[in-house]
Parts: C-alpha cells; sequence; structure tokens
C-alpha cells in the first residue's frame, strides 16, 4: 500500500488537497468519491526509493519546530506501546500542514511495506540529517526507539533554545545597527549637500576635514546605487566561491582560525558540536569509527574535519579516542580529560555527553557577553560618526566669526 497525495472538489466546489494511502491511484479515486468528492489530480508521493515525486510543497524542508514536534509525538507513542505503523498514521492525522502530513504518510507507507524506519527516513535527507538516522537506526537495533528518540529530542531542544536565545539577543543591534548606518547615509546624502551651499558663496578656505566630509557627501549622493550593488554583488560572488571551490573554503576557514577573540569562540563551538554529536551517537550504541564519520559532517569548519579524520583513522588502528584527539590540537585540555576518564571508566557516553554541557556553557555565556559589548560600541561608532559630521559643518562657522571679529 502507498501513499497518494490528491487534489479534488467538493459538493460546494471548494478544493481539497490531503493525503491518503491505496494499492492505486485508481482505487485511491475510488476512496475520494465515496466520500463525495470529485478527485482533480491523484499522485504518488513517494516511490520505492522513498523519493517524493511531485509537488513541491512535499520537498520542503520541515522547520525546526516541526521537526521537534514529530520526535516528539513519535517518542511518546511508542513509549506508550502503538505500533510503529500506527503510531506514524496517527501523527499524519494531527499534522498542521499537508506537507508534513503527505512525508509522514510516504514514510508510513514504506514502514508498512518492511522497511526499517532509519531506511525510510533516509529517502528524505533535508528533513532527516545523517545523525537523525544514525541514531535512529541504533535504536531499532537495541529495540530502544523511545528512549533514542527521546535523547535526540533532548538535544534538538537544547539547540532550539539556544538560537532562540541568540536570535533575540540580536534583535536589538540589529536594529540599532540598521539604524545608525541610515542616519549616517541620511545625514551625507540629504544633509550636508543643504549645508554646503552656504559655505560656497563665502570664498573662504575651508576646513580639510569639511572638505572630505563634502567629498564623501558628493562621492555617496552620486555613486550610492553603484556602491550598493558592488557590496551586494562582493558578497554573493564571494559567497558562490566560497561554495563550490573547496580550496577557497579551507582558505577562508583556517583564515577564521587565525582571528584574535573569534578564534576562541569559534573552537569552542567545533568542540561543543563534536562531543555533542559522539555523546549521542555513542549513547545510543552507535561504533564508535561510524560515531566519528558522523560527526565529522557536523563539523562547519574544514580544519576541524580533516583532523576528525585523521582522529577516525588512529582510532581504527587501535589508539584511544582521547590521544587521537589530542595530537590533532583542536580540543581545550579539559575536554581531553574528561574524553579520557569516560574511556577509562567505561562511560564515554556520558562524560562526552558532560564535555558538551560545559562547551556549551561556555559558548552561551561568550555569546552575551559579545552581545552586551556590541550595543555600547555601535552607539559609540554612531556618536562619533555624526560628531565628525558636526564639526565638520561647525568649522567654517567658527572660521566666519573669526574673521568677521
Amino acid at each position: 500500500m502507498s501513499a497518494f497525495r490528491y487534489v479534488a472538489l467538493g459538493p460546494d466546489g471548494r478544493q481539497r488537497s490531503g493525503t491518503l494511502e491505496g494499492d492505486s491511484a485508481r482505487l485511491v479515486r475510488q476512496q475520494l468519491r465515496g466520500q463525495g468528492l470529485f478527485p482533480v489530480t491523484v499522485d504518488p508521493v513517494a516511490g520505492g526509493d522513498g523519493r517524493s515525486r511531485g509537488f513541491g510543497g512535499f520537498r520542503r524542508r520541515w522547520s525546526a519546530k516541526e521537526l521537534q514536534l514529530f520526535t516528539q509525538q513519535l517518542a511518546t507513542l511508542l513509549k506508550s506501546g502503538l505500533p510503529l505503523d500506527q503510531a506514524l498514521k496517527t501523527i499524519a492525522s494531527q499534522a498542521e500542514s499537508s506537507a508534513l502530513q503527505a512525508t509522514v504518510m510516504a514514510i508510513r507507507s514504506q514502514v508498512t511495506e518492511g522497511r526499517s524506519l532509519s531506511e525510510a527516513l533516509a529517502g528524505y535527507p533535508q528533513n532527516f540529517d545523517r545523525l537523525y538516522r544514525a541514531t535512529v537506526s541504533a535504536g531499532e537495533a537495541s529495540g530502544k526507539l523511545d528512549a533514542v528518540l527521546q535523547g535526540l529530542l533532548g538535544h534538538m531542544a537544547r539547540r532550539r533554545r539556544m538560537a532562540q536565545k541568540t536570535q533575540a539577543a540580536l534583535v536589538y543591534p540589529i536594529i540599532l545597527t540598521l539604524v545608525s548606518v541610515l542616519v549616517v547615509f541620511g545625514l551625507l546624502r540629504f544633509v550636508v549637500p543643504e549645508i554646503v551651499v552656504v559655505f560656497e558663496g563665502t570664498g573662504q578656505n575651508l576646513p580639510v576635514l569639511t572638505v572630505g566630509l563634502i567629498a564623501l557627501s558628493d562621492f555617496i549622493g552620486q555613486w550610492w546605487h553603484w556602491l550598493l550593488g558592488g557590496l551586494v554583488v562582493l558578497a554573493v560572488g564571494l559567497r558562490l566561491l566560497l561554495m563550490r571551490h573547496h580550496r577557497s573554503r579551507v582558505v577562508w576557514h583556517r583564515a577564521l582560525l587565525r582571528t584574535p577573540m573569534l578564534s576562541r569562540f569559534l573552537r569552542t563551538v567545533q568542540t561543543a558540536r563534536l562531543t555533542r554529536t559522539l555523546a549521542i551517537l555513542v549513547g545510543s550504541g552507535v561504533p564508535l569509527i561510524e560515531s566519528l564519520k558522523i560527526a565529522s559532517e557536523v563539523l562547519g569548519l574544514i580544519p576541524y574535519r580533516e583532523a576528525l579524520e585523521d582522529v577516525t583513522v588512529r582510532v581504527r588502528e587501535g589508539e584511544s579516542l582521547s590521544h587521537a584527539l589530542e595530537v590533532t590540537g583542536r580540543l581545550p585540555p579539559v575536554t581531553l580529560s574528561l574524553i579520557a576518564s569516560g574511556e577509562t571508566g567505561g562511560n564515554l557516553g556520558e562524560m562526552l555527553a558532560n564535555a558538551a554541557d560545559d562547551r556549551e556553557s561556555e559558548i552561551e555565556a561568550t555569546t552575551e557577553v559579545m552581545l552586551s559589548l556590541f550595543e555600547p560600541l555601535v552607539i559609540l561608532l554612531m556618536g562619533g560618526a555624526v560628531l565628525l559630521i558636526v564639526l565638520a559643518m561647525l568649522l567654517p562657522i567658527f572660521q566666519m566669526n573669526q574673521l568677521v571679529g
């Protein structure tokens, strides 16, 4: 039995859409007619490989909230003893969007055909990354899928909570920055030219600061649209360059890791991602070598990925994880000590989780400090720019008063 996405007309002439299961499109059309609907289109939403067909909205990437809700519902229903296919059917019936409903129904169709849940999820990598699928696979193998999903749920909740706190803290600084830029631009584009007209008829030699300000105002007045377009083109060009050329990304990432202040923060973020991913996978029963391979995909900086590939080789050859990580020089001593303790005590997953908690706490504290410093810095820069503009306008007036006196 497969899942089909349909569009039909109701008795009132209104268009309706949704997902139904059936052995064929013809039988689905019969179901719709039995419900008093006139089918317009009936198409399969998943093929044998689990990939969606048609309906661009069905391929839409789930939001973090939708993925978290799906995981929470599935874990709760499985814990209550409901079979997997029935749990998926219940989730689909409660879905808020047709795209989410179609995806869950397509996954259920593959599960009822005999595939494991992790195999069904593999057809939708835009929603379920490798970490998610590997953890689910380990949960199925151990018979503790509900517990594993609860662990995943905690990880997603932490990530979402941190993202929300960061976004909320960034709102005011971003608005402040935009307002500051607009104020300075407005002064240079509209106010300064009007004041310059007053000085042109005096014939006096203007101060260097005033001359420079007038030149800058004229430049912005004539070329501001080209300047804005150039910045956009430069930003897009750099992004495309970094996306398409591996060597360019390597150079960029290494430059970031050498940047003062930023380097420490980035290293902490990479360490937190690595230890949290390994904690989830190792705690779920995924073999360490496979966990290291998956963790390398989570890391955002290429030097850390390359270092982890070397670690994977060393561990495969029999070296301890803590020593292999220490050789790379990428992780702080505290994290290495916790990992070594976990290997010695046989509770590596727990120690990795503790290391991740420690790094994530440092990230949160650093982020708060950086944001608290950013606001006064923007105010100081804006005040300095406005002060220079005011001084450039007042200096010629002071000179005129001295001449008159």
